[in-house]
């Protein structure tokens, strides 16, 4: 029993010699891992220095920013694990990444998809930061892609991250590639107005109209007859800012009702045409056509 006992305490005291030897590895690299959490940090603001003043592309900024700011916390986090356990080299930490690697996979599957989708974003750069965009029912200014998600400031102030793998994988119609944007306003006329002169009249009013771009040209398209008025079609070119369609739509739209007022051209209401006839007179239930149908 004695020997037991005296066996038991030798093991504790060798496992509590082992602790304190190891104690101040270990420290150390906690210590390395707060240090890490700053180093990171100056990291990714000595790299937005750096690159702002070498590339124009700010897609691409954004991608090395963040990929220097991962690279960090990789480099501090394994000189950290070879200080804390000295016996645990660089390979053998290579060895367990590989080996606990498929586990990872599953378990992080929808961060790495998001990931990858993010630098590649980055990279084929479909849309550009302040681009303002529609995807998945979403449509606003591009505020930042992150690594994970793309965020949008909607027109009502609102933020929306969406994942990059939808992002990625969605239609996304850029609102501002493009120097100009139409807009197709609809207005219909009375069936007496002449066309020659309303198509006149309203190419006169748009003509002019601060945020009517004069190339490419206004057009007046008269597209159908409608049950109550001659439909027509103003279309007009603006820049593509949202503020700028919505401010010019307001102005056009003004415009052109002052001027269909000046030249007495009539926009007329819905009109329903409702006929009265005598019931008795016209009734679909003859009582003896259906008593001899019977019979």
């Amino acid at each position: 029993m004695s020997l037991l006992v005296e066996e038991i305490q030798s093991r504790l005291l060798n496992l509590v010699g082992q602790g304190i030897e190891i104690l101040p590895a270990i420290v150390v690299g906690i210590l390395i891992v707060i240090a890490t959490s700053y180093g990171a940090n100056l990291v990714r603001r000595l790299t937005m220095a750096a690159v702002q003043r070498t590339l124009r592309n700010r897609s691409l900024q954004s991608l090395l920013v963040q990929m220097s700011f991962v690279a960090a916390w990789v480099i501090g986090i394994l000189v950290a694990c070879i200080i804390a356990f000295p016996d645990l080299g660089l390979g053998d930490i290579i060895g367990l990444l590989g080996l606990s690697s498929v586990a990872i996979g599953f378990a992080f599957q929808d961060i790495f998809k998001n990931f990858l989708a993010g630098i590649l974003l980055l990279l084929q750069e479909p849309f550009k930061l302040n681009d303002q965009i529609l995807v998945n029912g979403f449509e606003g200014t591009v505020e930042e892609i992150a690594i994970r998600s793309t965020q949008i400031r909607t027109y009502q102030g609102e933020m929306v991250f969406i994942p990059n793998a939808i992002v990625f994988t969605s239609a996304v119609k850029v609102l501002t590639a493009l120097d100009s944007r139409r807009t197709d306003l609809a207005i219909g006329v009375d069936y007496n107005t002449p066309l020659p002169m309303a198509v006149k009249t309203m190419r006169e009013a748009v003509d002019g109209i601060d945020g009517v771009l004069s190339n490419p040209e206004p057009e007046i398209d008269v597209v159908s007859f409608g049950d109550s008025a001659i439909d027509l079609v103003v279309r007009y070119w603006t820049f593509p800012e949202k503020k700028e369609v919505r401010r010019t739509h307001t102005t056009v739209m003004i415009a052109l009702k002052q001027a269909c007022d000046r030249a007495e051209i009539n926009i007329p209401y819905p009109i329903r045409t409702v006929y009265h006839f005598d019931q008795n007179k016209f009734n679909d239930y003859d009582p003896v056509s259906a008593k001899s149908s019977v019979n």
